[in-house]
């Protein structure tokens, strides 16, 4: 029986975007917005075009982890959801607050999105996603 070591996650890029940091891996981005916050169009602009420059032709996914506590200003998650090759939006949480705003947030999107209190659990959901054609 041959042992291997797990794969390292690689970061392909970082960027600093306005309240926000984005980092971008093979086939999905993890956004960490600071405290206070608030998610705007304008930033969505900003993580739109990220994801045209990684993934134009590609599936992928978003994991955004809610360290922090911000605003989210529901209309975003209409231009998100035109994206047609965003195939999974999971939001990683431990606090209740987010799991209430979630149950909003997904009325919004109206595409595959989900919740989840490990980060581990949140990747394994989004590469199966981004797998399926």
């Amino acid at each position: 029986m041959k042992v291997e070591r797990p794969k390292k996650k690689i970061i392909v890029r970082e960027y600093e975007v306005e309240n926000a940091k984005i980092q971008v891996f093979d086939n999905y981005i993890i956004t960490l917005f600071d405290e206070d916050a608030t998610l705007t169009m304008e930033t969505a602009y900003q993580v739109i075009g990220i994801t045209e420059i990684h993934f134009r032709n590609k599936n992928f996914g978003i994991i955004s982890l809610r360290k922090n506590s911000y605003a989210v200003d529901p209309i975003t998650y209409t231009y998100l959801r035109q994206l047609n090759n965003l195939k999974a939006f999971a939001i990683v949480s431990v606090k209740e607050i987010d799991m209430h705003n979630f149950k909003i947030e997904k009325l919004f999107y109206k595409k595959p999105m989900k919740f989840f209190i490990e980060f581990d659990n949140a990747l394994e959901w989004v590469k199966k996603r981004v797998r399926v054609k």
